[in-house]
């Protein structure tokens, strides 16, 4: 049987370098927000694009038929201006204002927030049978956050774009993971009752062993399809894959080496009662 927890305090320093690294990007490197966010505009044409103005900075991205052109909000006349210099058809045209992309900010932190209150909620009253149900939900969450920081340090870090899709991925992230999380708690939750007397650390030790296998192969077949996404689902499905692929990454890591020493490490008596 694999010692996964007896070694927790590696994994404790491992993660703990990783989100103090994520943190320090933030602060350095802050977040490239997309236009839903920053308020702008989004052109999409096809075919090739002969000419740009030059007093206009843009955010070029091609696509199978053309390329997605994004760029600081314009008016009318500017549309037109770039239609004219670009030679190319118009498929699209989108403006935000900055004030929808300050609200749409303010409603995805408001929704991650409200999310990790209800996962803690829901874990506390589904493990409400076992002794201080309360921490299964708090360490989940604990978990969740490792994984959530690290994949916002990843993009932070190498200034990759944060849109609506990002949002979405995270979000997705933070249901996988915590099914990952649960899945083993549950373990924990099942060997607990059938055992009266013995070590604590041996029962959550023995649950994550038996859940490995699971966890592995669910986390691999997952990955297999987003690396398929990544490699060949155009430049506008990238970031989206790969802020799923860090997530998953670590999620499935972070119920193996995190969420379950966890419950080790703050577990008073040691023992079973």
């Amino acid at each position: 049987m694999l010692q996964f927890i007896k070694y927790r305090k590696i994994w404790y320093i491992f993660s703990g370098l990783l989100v103090l690294a994520s943190i320090i990007s933030l602060f350095v490197y802050k977040l490239n927000f997309g236009i839903d966010f920053t308020g702008g505009s989004v052109l999409e044409v096809k075919g090739i694009i002969r000419e740009l103005p030059e007093d206009i900075k843009f955010n070029i991205q091609k696509t199978p038929s053309g390329v997605i052109l994004k760029f600081k909000p314009v008016d009318e006349e500017t549309h037109q201006r770039i239609l004219e210099k670009i030679h190319a058809e118009e498929v699209r045209f989108e403006s935000i204002g900055p004030v929808v992309g300050q609200e749409l900010k303010q409603k995805t932190f408001w929704a991650i927030g409200i999310v990790l209150v209800l996962i803690i909620l829901y874990i506390t009253w589904a493990f409400r049978k076992v002794e201080n149900p309360f921490k299964y939900g708090l360490f989940a969450v604990i978990a969740l956050g490792h994984d959530v920081l690290i994949t916002i340090g990843v993009f932070s870090f190498f200034r990759l774009e944060i849109d609506t899709a990002f949002v979405a991925a995270v979000l997705t992230v933070l249901g996988y993971s915590v099914n990952d999380t649960i899945v083993v708690f549950d373990r924990i939750r099942e060997n607990l009752i059938k055992t009266k007397k013995g070590d604590f650390v041996e029962v959550v030790n023995q649950s994550v062993n038996q859940t490995l296998k699971r966890s592995l192969f669910t986390g691999l077949g997952t990955l297999f399809v987003l690396l398929a996404i990544f490699f060949c689902g155009g430049p506008t499905l990238k970031n989206f894959a790969l802020a799923l692929i860090i997530g998953i990454i670590f999620g499935t890591y972070s119920s193996i080496f995190i969420a379950s020493p966890l419950l080790t490490t703050f577990n008073k008596s040691g023992r079973l009662k």
